[in-house]
């Protein structure tokens, strides 16, 4: 395991984000963050990647206890997130964007060739086609966006990749193709969070699923516990939330 959460909370003044939500990640797998608006999803993620402390339960990194004062912390531990942002200038070619903030140096120069010679192979190795590294990322579809911002995380030594709503605002084949991407990623060894609201692209490629509504845990489920149904079903409560609960062998 490579991450853990135990009863993990989070309040803001009188305001109670997150309350007792425990998970898990571990390498090659995907844990699917599913929740509507308001849900804790963003709370949860900013814990993983650093920008908040948690206020209650434990955390962990590799079976130690950590308490991140800094996204940089998290990302010195491995853990990268991707936003819906992305952090990408859009005038700025592929391979500028890839380096961005990392950039190779030859002397004091910037090393344009290994730049983009780097970005090139490490795009292929991930199986994402960009014709020409030298085109404004601002050209590419937002599916395309999505893959170079994954291959980036994978490329600068992620273990844990967390994806903030990758495929939100994309239609049926870009959501597709961040999809496959989140696979391959997953197929390199890398435990992923990922972050959504839409339990139809979650169920494909995840292996657990975790939960959440006004800030607690419906549950944990692993793909041989739960059908896409059943999730959807409980994302959606209702009358029957607590029958298909005690169905599933857990406590809401």
């Amino acid at each position: 395991m490579i991450i853990e959460t135990r009863g993990i909370g989070k309040t803001f003044g009188s305001v109670l984000a997150l309350r007792e939500v425990s998970m898990g990640v571990e390498e090659g797998r995907v844990t699917c963050v599913l929740g509507d608006n308001g849900a804790g999803k963003s709370t949860l993620i900013k814990i993983l990647s650093g920008v908040h402390r948690h206020d209650a339960g434990t955390f962990l990194v590799d079976g130690a206890e950590v308490r991140f004062a800094s996204p940089r912390e998290a990302l010195d531990r491995g853990i990268a997130t991707v936003y819906q942002d992305l952090a990408m200038i859009p005038l700025m070619s592929v391979w500028r964007n890839f380096f961005l903030g990392s950039e190779p140096r030859k002397g004091l120069s910037f090393d344009v060739a290994k730049a983009k010679k780097v970005a090139r192979e490490e795009l292929r190795a991930m199986g994402i086609d960009i014709r020409d590294v030298d085109q404004p990322v601002g050209t590419l579809s937002g599916g395309e966006r999505q893959s170079v911002a994954i291959a980036r995380a994978v490329h600068f030594g992620a273990r844990v990749l967390i994806l903030d709503e990758p495929t939100s605002a994309l239609g049926v084949k870009q959501a597709g193709v961040v999809l496959r991407y989140i696979a391959r990623a997953r197929d390199r060894g890398l435990g992923v969070v990922f972050i959504t609201h839409n339990p139809h692209h979650a169920y494909p490629v995840g292996d657990r699923f975790l939960l959440l509504n006004r800030g607690t845990s419906l549950g944990e489920y692993g793909k041989a516990d739960i059908t896409r149904e059943e999730l959807t079903t409980l994302m959606a409560g209702g009358a029957e939330l607590d029958e298909l609960a005690h169905e599933l062998g857990r406590e809401l």
